[in-house]
């Protein structure tokens, strides 16, 4: 299944390097200055090593160093590394949100592969929102590129109790405010949440995007899982800088790799594993940049039939760690492949085909990687709810919700926006129980602006103080992959473009029935209809940067909030020389 091209031949860095005229010299003359010798510029693979090492952003503080283990494995295979540094945008850090910044950091990578001598990228990843924007960067150009993850941290534990990242964080948060845990009590579980290099370490949205990266065949057989302080993710570095190499000289781009197929089998995967939400705006994103017609429809046709096995946080009680040790991805793809799940034929950076790359995994630890008669949830994709509500859809993650709330009619009780929300949420006075239908509006990628993880509204302590954990919430907002609930997301149209959310208020009925697919805001049509028409728009524009340019362009959650410019449209990956 090895795509094969021409080799050797003149390759995309020879524009730059190859030759005696003065722009060569110039181009060449320059890079010697760091102590290059000639013969490196003689026509073998210059390799991009696109590295979001950040301090400010601490999923991939450890890059620096697997980033050597990559130029190692590059220079074994006689290709030419060259380290660069690009936009790393941290959900930990980056106000108001990191998904306001995917797209500007796609942008900008994108054109730091197009202006610059490269002939292959290896795409050096972590926190969530590197993942996605360093994909679509390289689908847009479609260069051989090949991605490589920080890997996650190793469990946390508290008086005995695993602790997972994020999850206990909101867990904890809850308990606080309920007078199950003091404050004192609070600060010291914090040490323990984050005990080692890497991403979050349950099923997060970083540990999905991985997930995400192998399933679609962007990365070698078993990278997702490994966490980042095992020697073995140094290993896996390496040989990705080895590999890369090879797939310069086969022309294996990512083209080639991420197709229809190769996305339908993520979409199954993310069920299979208990995958994030997040990986519905960020597939369609990705997709838009190679010209695949993904759509909500896809997710929930090739979700829908697919239970989740891997019993990890936030959906089970396990973390990457055990599933690492348990076989990882790899593992699952294979039970995907058994079930007549898995397009088994697609082709990954490997050469090879997928089911080639699993077909003889083991499953070491059948209570974290569950069998067939003990799944965590029988239909485990993401759910596609419409109806005047949501006209172009909504998402729910099943495995992560109450089933007792999959049907469920409630009075809503409205908050305009994420400030509304903080305002009113702690005040004993607020007219909500456990049967209402917590609703926010105003925090679509228009609105927050960027579309921030606030969609898992914390309930309010007079329904905790009660015992109750979980109420329907519905917004147009994303949440963090590592929070669990009966949350309704990435609701569309947003509020913020006057989607029906927008009109929604309180004491309205909201009706939500997850099994038929179907999310209702029960008043007459023609009172919706009046509502729509008064509707006006209530929060202010940016007046310049990038906030401006991303308010302006931005599409919806339906599409992936891609920017409309950038969606579907692959340009040349030679840059025109001005000297």
């Amino acid at each position: 299944m090895t795509k094969k091209a021409e080799w050797p031949r003149r390759l995309r860095s020879q524009e730059w390097y190859g030759g005696t005229s003065r722009d060569v010299i110039y181009h060449r003359g320059w890079m010697k200055n760091q102590g290059y010798p000639h013969d490196l510029f003689d026509g073998r693979p210059v390799i991009g090593i696109l590295n979001t090492w950040s301090d400010m952003t601490p999923c991939n503080g450890h890059l620096r160093e697997l980033a050597e283990k990559v130029k190692a494995g590059i220079w074994e295979a006689g290709g030419f590394p060259m380290e660069v540094p690009v936009f790393s945008a941290s959900e930990n850090t980056f106000r108001p949100t990191a998904m306001m910044y995917r797209n500007l950091a796609a942008l900008a990578i994108e054109e730091t592969i197009r202006g610059q001598p490269m002939d292959g990228c290896v795409l050096m990843v972590g926190c969530d929102k590197t993942t996605p924007s360093l994909i679509m960067a390289a689908a847009s150009v479609d260069l051989p590129s090949i991605v490589v993850t920080g890997g996650p941290m190793l469990n946390g534990y508290f008086r005995g109790e695993r602790v997972g990242s994020g999850t206990h964080l909101w867990k904890f948060s809850e308990m606080v405010k309920a007078g199950e845990m003091t404050q004192d009590e609070f600060l010291e579980a914090e040490a323990s949440m984050s005990r080692s290099s890497g991403t979050c370490n349950t099923m997060g949205t970083a540990s999905t995007m991985a997930s995400m990266a192998e399933a679609l065949g962007m990365a070698l057989s078993g990278n997702a899982a490994i966490p980042g302080v095992d020697s073995r993710r140094k290993v896996m570095a390496q040989l990705t800088g080895r590999r890369i190499v090879q797939m310069v000289k086969d022309d294996l781009k990512p083209s080639d790799i991420m197709t229809k197929q190769a996305f339908e089998n993520a979409i199954r995967t993310n069920a299979a594993i208990g995958g994030s939400t997040n990986a519905v705006i960020h597939l369609l994103a990705m997709a838009g940049r190679v010209g695949i017609d993904l759509t909500l429809d896809d997710w929930d046709r090739c979700g829908r039939d697919v239970p989740t096995i891997v019993n990890l946080m936030p959906s089970g009680k396990y973390l990457m760690e055990e599933f690492f040790y348990a076989g990882g991805l790899p593992v699952v793809l294979k039970r995907l492949g058994e079930a007549g799940l898995l397009h088994k034929d697609a082709i990954t950076v490997s050469g090879e085909t997928m089911w080639d790359e699993v077909k003889d995994v083991v499953n070491w630890n059948e209570d974290v990687i569950l069998p067939a008669e003990k799944v965590l949830t029988q239909s485990g994709g993401i759910v596609v709810l419409r109806g005047n509500l949501a006209p172009k859809g909504a998402v729910l993650k099943p495995s992560a919700a109450s089933p007792h709330l999959l049907v469920h009619r409630g009075r809503a009780v409205v908050f305009e926006d994420i400030d509304d929300y903080k305002a009113k949420i702690n005040d004993d006075s607020l007219d909500i129980d456990e049967t209402c239908v917590m609703v926010m509006k105003n925090c679509g990628p228009k609105g927050y602006p960027g579309m921030a993880e606030v969609g898992n509204m914390g309930l309010p302590p007079k329904v905790l103080k009660k015992g109750i954990t979980d109420m329907v919430r519905i917004s147009d907002a994303r949440m963090s992959g590592t929070a669990y609930g009966t949350v309704v997301l990435h609701t569309s149209p947003e509020a913020a473009v006057g989607g029906p959310l927008a009109v929604v208020q309180n004491g309205d009925m909201i009706e939500m029935d997850v099994p038929n697919r179907r999310l209702h805001l029960d008043i007459p049509e023609e009172e919706l209809a009046r509502r729509l028409a008064a509707w006006k728009p209530n929060h202010d524009l940016p007046a310049s940067g990038y906030a401006w340019l991303h308010q302006q362009h931005v599409q919806g959650a339906d599409t992936g909030a891609d920017l409309d410019f950038l969606k579907g449209c692959r340009g040349s990956a030679v840059g025109k020389d001005s000297h």
